[in-house]
């Protein structure tokens, strides 16, 4: 999964950008609204790390989404193929 497709389903990940970084305020994560240089920015404040280290977490973070192939993100309940 490339940031692109993160930022198309950015109120999916929205979970698990909380969970990963809990710093992360609701009004954080709607201003960045999936734009990988706002996160980045918004976690320079919050943590005070270095912008390499920043960029190696949101690589991380990247790379958990793309490891997850076809599993659907936190909160995305899957459909049940039961008929009725």
């Amino acid at each position: 999964m490339n940031w692109e497709q993160i930022q198309g389903k950015w109120q999916e990940y929205r979970g698990q950008l909380e969970q990963r970084w809990g710093k992360l305020t609701d009004d954080d994560l709607t201003t960045i609204q999936g734009k990988r240089d706002a996160l980045a920015g918004k976690l320079l404040t919050a943590y005070g790390k270095t912008k390499e280290q920043t960029e190696k977490e949101i690589a991380a973070f990247e790379a958990s989404c793309r490891s997850c192939g076809t599993a659907k993100p936190l909160g995305e309940e899957a459909e049940s193929t039961d008929a009725v």
